[in-house]
């Protein structure tokens, strides 16, 4: 496998410059591995990791990037391995955060909250999920263990709030029904006396 090894130093102030880099490495999917940024080579990571180093070069640091391949194939393991530990963290906090999405759902059909506003902000939570899970698959070069696991809780996710979604439309259409009855019941007959 071809692989991108980078290395910078940055001024200690502003901190800003540090928070900024190391977020960007980890947006690209790096893995701090021996003391060196490592992530699989691609076009569209040398590009990104090019735009990097002249943003550390404008806060006066330096950096070094190295395209290679490693010697020791028992290197090249441990590096994977690397990997697919920093993705399984991802793919966790992900399947945590699908429970308390369902914690959450089953707390507003518990106190019947079927209203149309909470089927909209539902519908936003599962897609910021969904969106978080995207990434976290773009990142995931060895097909870390808790991809599936993963999976399995987005899909639950969806299935609980195509759920919820229906209880709400059923419950506003028996209010709408119920209150067409009222109605006719309560207006007065043009043709009585």
């Amino acid at each position: 496998m071809k692989w991108l090894f980078f290395s910078y130093t940055l001024p200690s102030r502003p901190s800003r410059a540090r928070v900024s880099t190391w977020r960007q490495l980890k947006k690209l999917g790096a893995v701090s591995y021996r003391s060196v940024w490592v992530l699989l080579h691609s076009t569209e990571r040398l590009a990104e990791i090019r735009k990097l180093v002249e943003d550390i070069e404008s806060w006066k640091g330096e950096a070094l990037l190295i395209e290679g391949k490693l010697v020791d194939k028992e290197d090249e393991e441990q590096l994977k391995k690397a990997f697919a530990q920093s993705r399984d963290e991802e793919y966790l906090e992900v399947i945590e955060k699908c429970e308390d999405y369902a914690k959450e759902i089953e707390f507003e059909i518990n106190r019947r909250n079927f209203i149309f506003a909470e089927v909209e902000e539902n519908e936003e939570e599962l897609e910021k999920l969904k969106q978080w899970l995207r990434k976290v698959e773009k990142r995931d070069i060895v097909g870390a263990p808790l991809r599936k696991e993963a999976l399995k809780h987005i899909k639950a996710c969806e299935v609980l709030f195509q759920d919820f979604s229906r209880r709400v439309y059923e419950h506003i259409q028996g209010m709408d029904q119920e209150r067409r009855k009222t109605n006719k019941t309560q207006r007065p007959d043009p043709h009585e006396k």
